[in-house]
């Protein structure tokens, strides 16, 4: 099973080469992963100190992990932190990141290619974020006898580990040390399948929201655009969602201000936003200090970094992707106490899931369920508060997950 593993790796690898020559995300990919060991080398020269190896798919994933480095690298400075990414994503917004003695990209998952990155990097613990499973480089760990968790992840009954056929994936699972799951049902499939090393330490996300939450900065240029009116507060949007908030703003009866901060940036999809909503948009970069926004509708936040603050200033979020691949970031809204709405493709999120069933979200379907819900919320203060104090209970009743994390994972740091 291991040699079909590795051939379907290299079919990856083979398939991403052939969509560099169109796709731009694809190129990085690939050129970043040219004389990748050269660079490894070049970044970590030979030294005594101890390495801790930590692994996340994307962006999304070392949002989680932060917490967790940031508790390492105080109780441990003389640490050397190492930081991969699967995903370009990831590794071109934070391939410069304080913390890290290095970041890189992790090289494709071939047994020699394991070896060799093992081989320089020479972890002395290593930590995967939620779901990134690499079944080479997991069972080269365990050869080493390389201490490895997981945290903030989640399983569910549809994956091949708990499927007829996954045997094999199954006993991979047997490389880690330790799981550290999100919720009850995933150390529940995981003790049926015979494991018992899982703790339920929830999502280190909310540490991470919360710190940002306390240090958010003010925003001159929103503040002015939002002029003390109700903002809804439009996170990571795609195409599909942008219409669903068009149709809202034009037909809303409250006097309410949008803000769209789309999860792509580029020029093309930028224009494509202005373009949909005409007059009454204006892109962030494009405000001078003195210029008069009274007339604008939207802002379009058309630059990076800035979400997770600017929620800060939103009556009710809208968070983007559930029409999709699935919904991006909800607690980086639902930490400020903001009520949130996302479409359908949500089930893979135990935090979406959570404040639906507690009442501090909704889920709409369609354009017209998203003006109802939000007109709603705008027209009932009792009704919003109730589902704003909802959102920051929830999030101050999940905070600690790193420091439950961190004091398993110290026992392994001398």
């Amino acid at each position: 099973m291991r040699i079909l593993y590795t051939f379907g790796i290299r079919l990856y690898g083979l398939g991403i080469r052939i969509a560099s020559l169109f796709s731009e995300k694809a190129k990085l990919w690939v050129n970043g992963r040219k004389h990748l060991f050269e660079r490894i080398q070049s970044l970590l020269p030979l030294d005594s100190r101890p390495c801790v190896w930590i692994h996340a798919s994307s962006m999304g994933e070392f949002e989680q992990a932060r917490p967790v480095i940031e508790l390492i690298h105080s109780q441990f400075p003389d640490h050397r932190i190492v930081v991969t990414f699967f995903s370009p994503s990831g590794y071109e917004i934070r391939k410069n990141y304080d913390l890290a003695d290095a970041v890189l990209y992790m090289p494709l998952d071939t047994p020699r290619n394991a070896r060799r990155f093992l081989d320089i990097v020479k972890p002395q613990v290593a930590l995967f974020v939620k779901y990134d499973f690499w079944f080479n480089t997991l069972s080269e760990l365990k050869k080493r006898n390389v201490p490895t968790f997981i945290f903030s992840t989640i399983f569910r009954p549809s994956q091949y580990f708990f499927k007829s056929y996954g045997r094999w994936f199954r006993l991979q699972l047997g490389t880690f040390t330790h799981f550290f799951v999100q919720n009850e049902e995933s150390k529940t499939l995981l003790q049926v399948i015979g494991f018992e090393n899982v703790t339920i330490a929830g999502d280190t996300r909310f540490d991470r929201v919360a710190k940002i939450a306390a240090n958010a900065k003010e925003n001159a240029i929103v503040e002015r655009f939002a002029d003390g009116k109700p903002v809804v507060m439009a996170g990571s949007s795609w195409p599909v969602d942008e219409k669903i908030l068009q149709q809202f703003i034009t037909t809303t009866p409250h006097d309410v201000k949008l803000i769209v901060a789309p999860h792509e940036i580029d020029d093309s999809h930028v224009g494509q936003i202005k373009r949909l909503f005409g007059s009454d948009a204006v892109c962030y970069t494009e405000i001078a200090p003195t210029d008069d926004l009274t007339n604008y509708k939207v802002l379009i936040v058309n630059t990076m970094g800035m979400l997770s603050s600017l929620y800060r200033y939103s009556h009710i979020a809208y968070i983007g992707g559930g029409f999709g691949k699935g919904i991006h970031n909800i607690l980086e809204a639902v930490v400020y106490g903001t009520p949130v709405c996302f479409g359908p493709n949500h089930q893979k999120f135990q935090e979406a899931k959570d404040i639906i069933a507690l009442g501090g979200g909704a889920i709409v379907s369609s354009a017209e369920g998203f003006s109802y819900v939000v007109n709603a919320w705008l027209s009932d203060n009792e009704s919003w508060q109730h589902a704003s104090d909802i959102c920051r209970q929830y999030t101050q009743s999940n905070i600690g997950s790193s420091e439950k994390i961190f004091e398993t994972v110290r026992n392994y740091l001398k």
